[in-house]
């Protein structure tokens, strides 16, 4: 699936059994939410905590929800996620070409 085919399908999606889009605030608020949900499992999964009663590694499915509200927004503000993760890895390479290789930091 393209970023391109996600955007139609979440668009679809949202008419068909959504009603309509969240406001946009309302989605921003939404995604904050979900990046903090991704963040709980990344902590418990690579970090020093530990899942409580309940809780599963389900780090895929944080991942899609974060996705989800992304498009979201971004059909809903008529922005071209394909267009723009273009131009954004376009202005990464030219960037940071040199940048990363020459970081002795990085260096095993």
């Amino acid at each position: 699936m393209t970023i391109k085919e996600a955007q139609r399908q979440v668009d679809d999606w949202i008419h068909q059994y959504g009603v309509r889009y969240f406001s946009e605030l309302t989605n921003m608020t939404i995604l904050t939410e979900e990046v903090g949900e991704l963040a709980r499992v990344m902590s418990r999964m690579y970090g020093d905590q530990s899942f409580k009663a309940g809780e599963k590694p389900n780090l895929g499915e944080e991942m899609a929800d974060v996705l989800w509200v992304l498009i979201c927004l971004a059909n809903q503000t008529g922005i071209d996620l394909t267009e723009e993760f273009a131009k954004n890895m376009e202005k990464k390479t030219n960037r940071d070409s040199l940048r990363h290789i020459q970081n002795p930091k990085l260096k095993a």
